[in-house]
């Protein structure tokens, strides 16, 4: 392998800020089965691993040596608790910091910046938030939440104004429509303050990023359609004299050649059946997501699937909506050899985005593919920053 020269576009911007992985909370699979998502007759994928400590010790230590940024740990009723898988693997990591994604309105927001100031104090300063405000009402009410759509983003704004009070002028006093806090405080104030990355594509998320996002993250749309959506929040952002960086929630298909990657996502297409792809389908279109129902048009509602050549759900060169045929969330894949897929990650570098919050499967296996065959070809190029050596491991 050689070293690929710098791309013009990507090398008049800054590196990357960030290169994330994904913890698998809700098991691992060598597919895009299992889970709470379609399944096999016993309930999971060929090679379901479960998400115990000890494997999820093995991919956040991985993700750890081999130089990512932080993973981001989800938040739902399908996966196990973000706070408290995080806090035990800050235990067993040394510079690897965690997204831990939090849903507002589902607990004090004193509570919260309580929670958030005490991770990071004991953490070393390890703590970054994903705000996930909640899109689906199904899921919503399932945690007994029946505020609707829009409601959810004017709490939820309500809520980041008093974690960050609470945060920067403890005692806090504040308010409003859905919160009302006499002298919030918290013994100290974290140090530094964790940043918050927020998702949303709705006209009601918009304005709430612009107001409290350090990072606006979006699933991985076309380069050119997830532009016109940052665009817009950088916007709304400057109007209120902020700045907003940019990340983009990927999966990742990289081998050596690219038909061993699409060897892969081929595979991965087999193993879904027409029903299972309906029935999933069925549900994502019933989504309150403005965000899942881009997902879902990609792939024309499992319609590109017909054929059962994987290569037609490619929706633009190397990213394959393939995997928003059955899960929710993050539905499409950088799929390629490590040169394609740098050069589909300076794409979206060139686009705008500062930020890379990667997944594959199985977590573990795929976080090295990426890590040594397509990192370096984007450290040569410039797209992201070199990977300071890590200290060993602690135990």
């Amino acid at each position: 392998m050689t070293d690929a020269p710098a791309s013009p576009a990507s090398a008049s911007r800054p590196p990357l800020s960030g290169v994330h992985w994904f913890l698998p909370t809700s098991g691992d699979a060598r597919g895009i089965l299992g889970g709470f998502h379609a399944k096999d007759s016993r309930g999971h994928a060929a090679g379901y691993r479960a998400p115990s400590l000890e494997y999820l010790t093995q991919v956040a230590q991985a993700a750890d040596s081999l130089g990512y940024d932080a993973v981001l740990t989800p938040t739902g009723t399908w996966c196990e608790d973000a706070w408290v898988v995080t806090a035990a693997l800050a235990a067993v990591t040394q510079r690897l910091r965690f997204l831990v994604a939090l849903r507002p309105g589902l607990v004090s927001p004193t509570l919260a910046a309580q929670t958030a100031a005490t991770f990071q104090r004991l953490s070393g300063g390890r703590l970054l938030l994903n705000v996930v405000t909640g899109g689906d009402e199904v899921e919503m009410q399932r945690f007994g939440d029946w505020l609707g759509h829009d409601d959810r983003y004017a709490r939820c704004h309500e809520f980041l104004d008093v974690v960050r009070g609470v945060w920067d002028s403890s005692p806090f006093s504040y308010s409003g429509e859905h919160f009302r806090v006499a002298g919030g405080a918290v013994p100290v104030a974290p140090e530094p303050r964790p940043e918050i990355y927020f998702g949303g594509s709705s006209s009601a998320a918009l304005p709430v990023a612009a107001a409290h996002a350090d990072v606006y993250l979006t699933w991985g749309e076309p380069p050119a359609q997830a532009r016109a959506k940052i665009d817009e929040v950088r916007a709304l952002a400057a109007a209120r004299g902020r700045d907003v960086r940019f990340g983009v929630r990927l999966h990742v298909i990289t081998r050596d050649r690219s038909s061993g990657a699409w060897d892969v996502a081929q595979r991965w297409l087999d193993d879904l059946d027409p029903a299972s792809i309906a029935q999933a389908q069925r549900g994502l279109s019933a989504s309150g997501s403005v965000g899942q129902q881009r997902m879902v048009a990609l792939h024309g509602a499992g319609a590109l699937a017909d054929s059962r050549d994987a290569r037609a759900l490619e929706v633009h060169p190397g990213l394959w909506a393939g995997i928003g045929l059955v899960r929710g969330g993050a539905g499409t894949a950088l799929v390629g050899s490590h040169e394609e897929v740098a050069d589909l990650v300076a794409e979206y570098h060139a686009a705008g985005f500062d930020e890379l919050v990667l997944s594959g499967y199985p977590h573990l296996e795929e976080a090295y593919w990426f890590a040594e065959g397509v990192r370096p070809l984007l450290e040569a190029r410039g797209v992201t920053r070199q990977i300071a050596e890590c200290p060993p491991i602690r135990w």
